[in-house]
């Protein structure tokens, strides 16, 4: 539990028919480059994510609310790099949880931990450049905008520019 009615957990197979709807919402579409076609292709990510946990590439959580158990979205170190100290957050939300501070609440514990009990050293955060939302949820949890990664993400709908963000230890 994260103390504020979120709870950080690690992804269960039971959760692939959530994760699937979540992807149906045409604002999810928008934003990420991966679709989700199939129950059994997110089932299939699901396993991949615990791989990669286990091989120290990534660590992804399941954002649950800590007193229904409802999913309301991820957050996640991606392209973890220990020698250095070094991770990529990433998070998304299910629509029911938009406009709630879930990414946001979420954001902060795991970078919180990550940064202050792991010792990670530098935190970076992507997110597309018109994804405005996003970059509210960036600024808001301490994440300060560095630049712009041209062209840099292939999207549905073409390339797009993203706005690069990081938090580093004592920030």
């Amino acid at each position: 539990p994260t103390g504020d009615g979120l709870l950080l957990r690690p992804w269960l197979a039971a959760d692939a028919p959530a994760v699937h709807a979540a992807f149906q919402d045409p604002a999810m579409r928008q934003w990420h480059a991966r679709a989700a076609d199939s129950v059994e292709e997110v089932g299939g990510w699901i396993e991949e994510w615990r791989g990669a946990w286990a091989q120290e590439r990534t660590a992804q959580w399941a954002v649950a609310d800590a007193d229904t158990g409802l999913l309301l979205g991820r957050v996640a170190l991606r392209e973890i790099h220990l020698d250095d100290g070094q991770a990529e957050m990433a998070y998304w939300t299910t629509a029911g949880a938009r406009g709630r501070g879930v990414a946001a609440r979420a954001t902060v514990a795991l970078s919180r931990w990550a940064l202050d009990d792991v010792g990670f050293h530098r935190l970076e955060l992507m997110h597309a450049v018109r994804n405005e939302a996003s970059c509210r949820v960036a600024t808001k949890t301490g994440f300060a905008l560095e630049g712009i990664k041209r062209s840099a993400v292939l999207h549905p709908d073409g390339w797009h520019d993203m706005h690069l963000h990081a938090r580093v230890r004592g920030d």
